[in-house]
């Protein structure tokens, strides 16, 4: 619906009118490209010319829903306003859709993101001497290798784990499942901690009714939600972190991270699992070879 003929000029507008630098041209555009497969998938009959208002409004809550931080959501829309003042300044429309569209105010909106360099930090700060410390590193690398909830993480059970293919079988919201890559390093720490670790002294061996379970406390039990999260605001108060944070911000940022990146909309929305996108018709199913290729180019510790 000519969305690469709009967005080729707008690069052209951009770069020659506006004397933009290559970095911020290319943020422009790739706010666009977000509308555009957002459109395909949402309103496949829609072009740039024909967008409303309530459309735009339909796109930033998507956004909002797959865990992109306020100041992402805001520069996304900035990105938005600026492509539809172009197509109103060479009066190919003749309403701009996103005129009265305001961004979410910035800093309110918890928990926040974090950058890669603050994952890294924190994973760092963990003591891996402790053989808690090595279960902690493993459920940190698998909440941001893979983005799961923090339900999903105290579910997880040993054979919910496909290592030979790299994905982990997830049971979400409504016991539906869905297969997530997960990375080398979660991997890698993750089998760490079942082969040496987990049910080893000082733990205890597995409970009854809890020896599926992959995250385990020193008691040998299933660890709780409200554990996770505790381990979580220790370790950025050891590093300290001024956010606050919660096992969310983690799945907020594996979001973030590969949307930023450039990956696909569709291959994020079916890795988060969520229940507003994934019953939708619309969508189309995406084989896993798809997904880790997803996961390898824009995943940070792919």
């Amino acid at each position: 619906m000519n969305w690469d003929l709009h967005a080729k000029h707008f690069n052209h507008y951009l770069k020659i009118e506006r004397s933009l630098s290559s970095n911020s041209i290319q943020a422009y555009l790739h706010d666009v490209a977000l509308l555009q497969q957002f459109m395909s998938m949402q309103h496949p009959n829609t072009s740039p010319l024909t967008v409303t208002t309530k459309q735009c409004q339909q796109f930033l809550q998507y956004i909002n829903e797959l865990g992109m931080s306020a100041y992402s959501q805001a520069r996304i829309l900035s990105g938005l306003k600026a492509f539809f003042k172009y197509l109103l300044f060479e009066s190919l429309i003749e309403k701009d859709p996103t005129a009265l569209l305001e961004g979410p105010k910035l800093g309110r909106k918890l928990p926040d993101t974090l950058s890669y360099p603050e994952i890294e930090k924190l994973l760092q700060a963990i003591d891996q001497s402790k053989p808690e410390g090595g279960r902690n590193r493993a459920m940190l690398e698998v909440l941001y290798s893979s983005g799961l909830r923090v339900s999903e993480l105290v579910d997880l059970k040993l054979n919910d784990i496909h290592a030979d293919v790299g994905f982990l079988r997830v049971t979400g919201k409504g016991n539906k499942e869905r297969l997530v890559p997960i990375g080398r390093d979660a991997l890698k720490y993750t089998k760490l901690y079942v082969e040496e670790i987990r049910g080893r002294s000082p733990h205890k061996l597995p409970q009854k009714g809890h020896e599926a379970f992959v995250f385990l406390n020193r008691n040998g039990k299933k660890l709780t939600r409200v554990m996770i999260f505790t381990i979580i605001k220790n370790l950025a108060l050891q590093i300290g972190l001024n956010k606050t944070i919660s096992p969310h911000t983690f799945r907020h940022s594996f979001a973030t991270h590969l949307i930023e990146g450039g990956a696909d909309l569709r291959a994020v929305q079916e890795m988060l699992g969520h229940e507003s996108i994934t019953t939708t018709e619309i969508y189309t199913h995406l084989d896993r070879d798809y997904l880790r290729q997803v996961i390898q180019e824009f995943h940070p510790r792919a």
